[in-house]
């Protein structure tokens, strides 16, 4: 099962990370991908284009977008064998991390339609 693990700026700035959590975090992607679990991982630029579609009319408008109150920022592409694997591996990140919020979704392919 593929998850996809995102980060959320919910406006609260953190700290610059120091070197004791870089190290920790490089630890735990280096495990990840030696394991095959972490398939990608990125961050976000801010604001972004967004694209839009009414009627048959393409709409194109570049950020930052006000509105957005919580955008993703950052993401893991995982591949576990369930969704209580990817809440502990969360629960991992976060631990190093500190506060903040995010989310988990189930990816789904083409391989996931059934017939």
């Amino acid at each position: 099962m593929r998850f996809l693990m995102m980060t959320t700026d919910d406006g609260s700035a953190q700290q610059a990370p120091d070197e004791t959590m870089m190290a920790e975090m490089g630890a735990f992607i280096e495990e990840m991908t030696k394991s095959g679990v972490l398939l990608a991982t990125g961050g976000l630029e801010p604001g972004g284009t967004r694209i839009s579609a009414t009627g048959g009319k393409v709409t194109v408008t570049d950020g930052p977008f006000t509105e957005a109150k919580e955008a993703v920022v950052g993401f893991a592409l995982i591949d576990v064998r369930s969704r209580e694997e990817a809440i502990e591996l969360s629960k991992r990140f976060w631990k190093i991390v500190g506060d903040g919020q995010g989310v988990i979704q189930q990816v789904f392919g083409p391989e996931d339609i059934p017939g």
